[in-house]
């Protein structure tokens, strides 16, 4: 935008309000991808309705987004505690602390989702109960007191220098939130296709960066509440963030060039390729999972009589599991009897056994190498 300058070492209290101009709607390149991504989307809502219990994407698929959702923060934990972390019916109590960020985002996540099947519609409170839980904190939009700047990794060149100042001023935020959550929520105002909406708002919720820490994490469960709202997404499920990790530089180069040169295209276009290819991966992950689960319920019941399709749906459910889950679906509760029905799961190599100290996890190896690949 001619005349608009940047400085990274002050405020950007100039950021405009959305919408952006028409011609971003009407840009012949941009409608190209909005229809590819659009179906390509669309596709992930009849696979979903494919699974017998689309909620068990939830533990799964939804992991993988927290996990690698983290990790864009520099917040680092492996499969194998993550894994044990779930399957324990305990409180997450004793958790490596990069393990509980990823759980607190998980459950985040999963609680914006059912807030937002009463509200249908992202507001300010709904906005503030996800940083509240991913931060575990009860503070709100970050005060105009509040040195925030954002600054170069340690791992990268020139590190600690400062790239961005996000607004700070009495008021500020809370007038560009109300101008953010208007344009998402009001179709008659802003009649966009939502999909296109959601690029430009995320790129509006990270320039404004409202809160003192968590933004990015904040940012990206937005989106697919945001989708689920708009009826695209029938869970919040889609797994962006491997995209968005694998693009590190292009994301962060394109959201700043949205602020240093107006540069919406290419955020746009880099917005919608992530949607397209995250959807056709999920699209593969979901086939993958149900020919597994197919192929295992077939072997299972052929060779353990009491084997069934509820037994076959939990071990499915979360990479590690538990004797109790499975002792709750088959009505058995003695640790003794239970220790033999798994060790039959165990014998048959539907399941693996993994010690722990005192604790044993049992391991869907199957999903893992789906989840994983």
């Amino acid at each position: 935008m001619s005349g608009r300058k940047f400085d990274r070492q002050n405020p950007y209290n100039d950021l405009p309000l959305l919408p952006p101009g028409k011609d971003i709607e009407n840009n012949p390149v941009i409608l190209k991808r909005l229809v590819s991504a659009s179906r390509a989307l669309a596709t992930v809502n009849g696979n979903l309705n494919r699974l017998p219990n689309p909620l068990m994407l939830i533990n799964t698929l939804a992991l993988q987004e927290a996990k690698t959702s983290t990790e864009i923060e520099n917040i680092f934990t492996t499969e194998d505690e993550l894994y044990k972390a779930i399957s324990d019916t305990r409180k997450e109590t004793n958790v490596n602390p990069a393990t509980k960020e990823v759980l607190k985002y998980r459950e985040a996540l999963w609680a914006g989702f059912k807030e937002l099947q009463t509200r249908k519609k992202i507001d300010s409170n709904l906005i503030k109960q996800i940083f509240n839980q991913i931060k575990e904190t009860t503070s709100g939009y970050r005060p105009p007191q509040a040195q925030v700047v954002i600054k170069r990794g340690e791992s990268e060149f020139r590190p600690g220098e400062i790239i961005y100042t996000p607004p700070r001023a009495e008021g500020l935020i809370e007038n560009l939130m109300d101008n953010l959550i208007t344009y998402l929520n009001n179709d008659d105002l802003y009649p966009a296709d939502p999909l296109l909406k959601m690029c430009v708002a995320h790129y509006q919720f990270e320039a404004i960066h409202p809160f003192q820490d968590g933004n990015g994490r904040t940012g990206r469960i937005i989106n697919l509440l945001y989708l689920f709202s708009k009826g695209l997404l029938s869970q919040p499920v889609l797994y962006m963030s491997k995209f968005v990790i694998q693009n590190k530089e292009d994301y962060y180069f394109k959201l700043g060039a949205v602020t240093q040169r107006n540069s919406w295209e290419s955020w746009i276009e880099f917005m919608l390729e992530a949607t397209e290819k995250t959807s056709i991966l999920t699209n593969t992950r979901i086939d993958e999972i149900l020919a597994q689960m197919d192929s295992t319920l077939e072997y299972g019941k052929g060779k353990i009589k009491w084997y069934n399709k509820e037994v076959n749906e939990a071990i499915f459910s979360q990479p590690y599991i538990k004797p109790n889950i499975i002792g709750r679906i088959i009505g058995k509760t003695s640790r003794t009897t239970l220790t033999k029905y798994v060790n039959e799961l165990v014998n048959y190599n539907i399941l693996r056994p993994k010690k722990d100290g005192v604790e044993v996890y049992y391991i869907n190896d199957d999903l893992i190498r789906i989840l994983e690949g």
